[in-house]
């Protein structure tokens, strides 16, 4: 038995799935601006990890919207 949740939880949990995602949205920004200062000072290996986490970054993003779209139905 599925139990429905409030109007007042669903924005409670859809605020703190916000919350992480603009922190995931700052890391990458700075991955990416950390990256790019790096590889443009000779560094050429921080690249492939970078692109690594930076996509994991963006799977837990498009996650948390697919999981925010079925709360929402």
């Amino acid at each position: 038995m599925k139990r429905r949740v409030s109007r007042d939880q669903l924005n409670t949990i859809i605020s703190g799935m916000l919350c992480v995602v603009l922190m995931l949205l700052v890391l990458q920004l700075w991955l990416l601006t950390a990256t790019m200062n790096a590889y443009l000072g000779g560094d050429h290996g921080v690249v492939a990890p970078a692109a690594a986490v930076g996509t994991i970054c963006f799977l837990l993003n498009f996650g948390l919207f697919w999981q925010m779209r079925r709360l929402e139905q």
